[in-house]
C-alpha cells in the first residue's frame, strides 16, 4: 500500500469514527470491523466524560448525553493527547458556543454547570502545592498571595443548586459566587463567598503588588467606604479567616528547611 493510499485510509477511517451517520469506513475495511471501533471511541468517550459531569448527564438523560458527545467527538479538534485533559477540552467546546447548540434546546445553565463539575476535578489533579500561609500578624504589612490550589469563581447561573431536580430557566438577579479549595488531605471544598470577599481575593490577583492593608483600602473606595473603620475591621477578620484556611498568604514566605 502506497503512502497516499495509507494516507486517505487512515482520513477516511477518522472521518467516520467522528461522524459515523454521514461518513462512510474505508472501502477496503469489512464494515462490521469498522463499526466495533467506532462503537468503543465512542464508548470510550463518553465514559470518559461522564464521569466528570455526573450532574449533566442526569440532567440532559442518556439520548441527550449521548448526542452532545457525539457532536462533541464531530466537530472538536482536541488539542492534547492526554485523557485527563479531555474534560476541560469539552468545557471549552462548549464555551466556544458551537453552532450545533445553538438551537436553544440545551439547558442555559449548561455550559457553567459543565465548568462548575469540572472544577473539582481539575483541583485534585493540580500539581500546584499548598500555600505556605507565613505569620498571620504580617497580613496588613506585606504583599498578599492567593493559594494556588484555592479559586475563586463567579457564575451566573446557582450552578452549585442545579439538578434533575432544580431547573432553573430564568438567570437570578446577583450572580453566584463560589469558593473552590483543595485541602491538606486533597479533598475539594466548595462554599459560597459575599461579593466582597470575592472581590477581594479577584484584587489581590489583579494587583499583585499591594500589601494586605493596601488591598482593603481599595476595595473600600470600590465600594464608597473610605475611611470606615469597621469595615477595615471587617476586611481584617475576613483575611484572617482565609488566612487560617490556607486560602491567603504572605508573599515571600518559604517552607523551612529541615
Amino acid at each position: 500500500m502506497s503512502k497516499q493510499s495509507l494516507h486517505q485510509q487512515q482520513s477516511s477511517m477518522g472521518q467516520y469514527l467522528r461522524d459515523p451517520e454521514h461518513c462512510a469506513p474505508p472501502a477496503e475495511m469489512d464494515p462490521a470491523r469498522a463499526q466495533v471501533y467506532r462503537d468503543l471511541v465512542f464508548a470510550n468517550l463518553s465514559s470518559l466524560l461522564s464521569g466528570t459531569f455526573p450532574v449533566l448527564v442526569r440532567i440532559l438523560g442518556d439520548e441527550d448525553w449521548r448526542a452532545l458527545v457525539r457532536i462533541f467527538l464531530r466537530d472538536y479538534r482536541a488539542r492534547t493527547p492526554k485523557f485527563g485533559e479531555i474534560a476541560q477540552e469539552f468545557v471549552e467546546f462548549l464555551a466556544d458556543g458551537p453552532q450545533a447548540l445553538s438551537d436553544g434546546s440545551w439547558p442555559p445553565f449548561m455550559v457553567e454547570l459543565a465548568h462548575y463539575e469540572w472544577v473539582e476535578m481539575a483541583l485534585q489533579q493540580s500539581d500546584a502545592e499548598p500555600l505556605v500561609v507565613g505569620d498571620v500578624a504580617l497580613l496588613l504589612d506585606r504583599v498578599l498571595q492567593v493559594s494556588p490550589l484555592a479559586w475563586p469563581l463567579a457564575y451566573a447561573w446557582p450552578v452549585h443548586k442545579v439538578g434533575p431536580g432544580y431547573l432553573p430557566d430564568v438567570l437570578p438577579d446577583q450572580p453566584t459566587l463560589l469558593l473552590v479549595r483543595r485541602d491538606e488531605d486533597w479533598s475539594v471544598r466548595f462554599s459560597g463567598l459575599s461579593p466582597l470577599a470575592w472581590r477581594l481575593l479577584q484584587r489581590i490577583g489583579e494587583f499583585p503588588g499591594l500589601t494586605g492593608l493596601a488591598q482593603l483600602q481599595g476595595l473600600a473606595v470600590e465600594v464608597g467606604v473610605v475611611g470606615d473603620l469597621g469595615f477595615l475591621e471587617g476586611g481584617v477578620g475576613l483575611l484572617r479567616q482565609m488566612h487560617g484556611e490556607g486560602v491567603v498568604g504572605v508573599l515571600g514566605t518559604y517552607p523551612l528547611l529541615r
